[in-house]
């Protein structure tokens, strides 16, 4: 890459460390980037966004960098931060601002003219469906370990027991947080019968027979040449199953 040029547009939250290699290596490169979350909207971010016969024009601005719609070469969307709304605002005019952001805001920067997606947030939101990752996996010829998706605790209790050793999954990592504000996670764990009680009806669980790993692989896919491979022995406690990440060409 020359330097200088069209920007890199890189919608991440800011802590995001993978974020920060990217831009590190693009300034390594003369590479000009601007870096924009989504979460900050509006309270830090403006948008300017105009429609004609001509396309999409206008412009973002952040705190620190200003970009036109037209002239973004390309887009590495890593994870940005959920919309937010004002503090102020009652819960319904909050809900509904936030979702004016998504798909105004959100909307704009999903058709940037011209510009290359690594990866496009809609099929980013497409791959976030379990159940597609699943099917399309098996459709490839892999091997997909048993697997119930279910809010009936009877079915749950039966599979467990047929499927030992078990674990349940999210079914998506969702923002999460405790009464008190404070960020929690949920996370991949063994799961016996006994423990499956009726709280699973409230909401969809997924259950799946553990896979027994001897390292953890994350692939990254671009284009259709250039692939990197990352590997790591597991640890000898770890309880975790393999699991598989890949990017799609955008």
């Amino acid at each position: 890459m020359g330097a200088g040029g069209q920007p890199v547009l890189v919608v991440s939250r800011l802590d995001d460390a993978t974020a920060d290699e990217v831009i590190t290596e693009l300034d390594r490169r003369r590479v000009p980037v601007v870096r924009l979350d989504p979460g900050n909207f509006p309270a830090a971010v403006t948008v300017n966004a105009t429609f004609d016969g001509a396309g999409a024009a206008g412009s973002l601005v952040t705190e620190t960098r200003a970009v036109d719609l037209d002239g973004v070469r390309s887009v590495y969307w890593r994870r940005p931060s959920p919309y937010t709304a004002d503090p102020a605002m009652s819960e319904p005019t909050a809900r509904w601002a936030v979702e004016e952001a998504r798909y105004g805001l959100g909307g704009t920067l999903a058709v940037l003219p011209g510009a290359h997606y690594v990866n496009h947030p809609w099929r980013n939101r497409d791959a976030e469906f379990k159940p597609a990752q699943l099917a399309v996996a098996a459709r490839c010829g892999l091997t997909v370990p048993p697997t119930l998706i279910t809010n009936d605790s009877g079915r749950a209790r039966a599979f467990v027991s047929t499927h030992q050793p078990a674990l349940y999954k999210p079914l998506r990592e969702t923002d999460y947080a405790g009464a008190d504000g404070r960020a929690l996670t949920v996370w991949v764990e063994n799961v016996d019968p006994e423990e499956i009680d009726d709280r699973v009806r409230h909401t969809a669980h997924l259950f799946q027979r553990r896979v027994p790993k001897t390292a953890d692989i994350r692939l990254t896919a671009v284009g259709e040449c250039g692939r990197r491979g990352h590997g790591s022995t597991a640890h000898p406690a770890s309880t975790g199953d393999a699991t598989t990440t890949s990017s799609a060409t955008p």
